[in-house]
């Protein structure tokens, strides 16, 4: 007589923790994990911890189910999680205070390769050992040993729709198409100049709204000086969900290496972005889905870079001035060449 036994399976899943606290554009770039765990594990409950002034940027997306939002008192947020059992951290933060949380929290956790050395390496002196690839890439490693993996279908930003921009919330001008050109971004040394977006604007023969936080609404005055009718500054009219609906209506986005240049990636928008000090192979260009650096692989993404600069990249996040009083990165960069590239992507989404 052989007696068989069954095998025990182990138990279901049943809570994961996702840690990303900021910023806009990084954490934009963690909706395909949130997505693909969700559908590996439909019946898991998905948590994310997020910086409270971010959680817009998460509150819309349906794969999530409960949002922990981190204030001021870390210690009271990991009091918090500690009261719920997850079965899974997964830390795309990867820093102190993420690792403190998953200390605290008695689950198995994963983190992703983030490549500090080589980053200081690349922005120190120059030699470049970083993969030609997507940080979302980077991020699903973590993931990995969940059996979770990549489905191509690109980054999510979900709106609801009494969220969203009206029609009329823009000149009459602008309804049948615009040019969205995101003047903001966190340091100065990853903006586009004032001077420099008077000259390419004048350039682009289509309507054109200037997007950006308050903090830009003077700037955006100043580029749209002499050019109201073509010209809109929307600037610190709208808020950040509303900007990013303005993003999905535009024909073409022009961007500084920003939370909505991915936002518009999200949208699987055309967008020619603008790169000083930082470059894209610190991981953090407009992402589709399936492409790398090679931008020639997404079609609807030109970067326009300078790079015969023997100081750039000269910090891994920006500064508020240029380090060497010049700002080539920025003031090297052709009007004429990204016109040329506003144009032909524009074409091409009239075909």
């Amino acid at each position: 007589m052989h007696l068989f036994r069954k095998k025990k399976l182990p138990p279901p899943i049943q809570r994961i923790l996702i840690i990303r606290f900021s910023s806009i554009g990084d954490i934009v770039l963690t909706t395909p994990i949130i997505r693909n765990l969700k559908k590996k594990y439909p019946e898991a409950e998905l948590h994310f911890l997020i910086k409270k002034n971010f959680r817009t940027v998460i509150a819309g997306n349906p794969h999530i189910d409960v949002i922990h939002e981190l204030d001021q008192d870390l210690n009271a947020v990991i009091h918090q999680l500690r009261n719920i059992h997850f079965d899974y951290v997964i830390d795309l933060q990867k820093n102190f205070r993420s690792a403190r949380v998953r200390r605290a929290i008695a689950a198995r956790s994963f983190t992703f390769p983030k490549l500090n050395i080589q980053k200081w390496l690349y922005v120190n002196f120059k030699w470049n050992t970083l993969p030609d690839k997507s940080i979302v890439k980077r991020y699903f490693k973590a993931v990995e040993p969940l059996g979770v993996k990549n489905d191509g279908a690109g980054l999510d930003y979900d709106i609801a729709e009494e969220k969203a921009t009206k029609q009329d919330d823009i000149p009459m001008g602008h309804w049948v198409g615009f040019v969205g050109c995101v003047i903001g971004g966190s340091f100065a040394t990853k903006k586009f100049p004032i001077e420099k977006w008077s000259v390419l604007l004048p350039l682009i023969p289509y309507p054109i709204i200037l997007l950006g936080g308050p903090e830009d609404r003077e700037a955006g005055n100043l580029i749209a000086a002499g050019m109201e009718g073509k010209v809109y500054n929307a600037c610190g009219k709208f808020n950040l969900t509303e900007s990013a609906h303005l993003v999905k209506r535009a024909k073409v986005i022009v961007s500084n290496d920003t939370g909505l240049m991915h936002i518009a990636a999200a949208w699987q928008k055309p967008i020619v972005s603008l790169w000083g000090n930082t470059t894209p192979w610190l991981g953090m260009f407009p992402y589709y889905g399936y492409n790398d650096i090679s931008h020639t692989v997404a079609p609807q993404s030109v970067i326009i870079e300078n790079n015969n600069l023997s100081c750039r990249p000269c910090s891994k996040i920006g500064y508020y001035t240029c380090p060497k009083k010049h700002f080539r990165c920025m003031n090297d960069l052709n009007e004429n060449e990204i016109a040329k590239n506003v144009i032909k992507l524009w074409e091409a989404v009239k075909k």
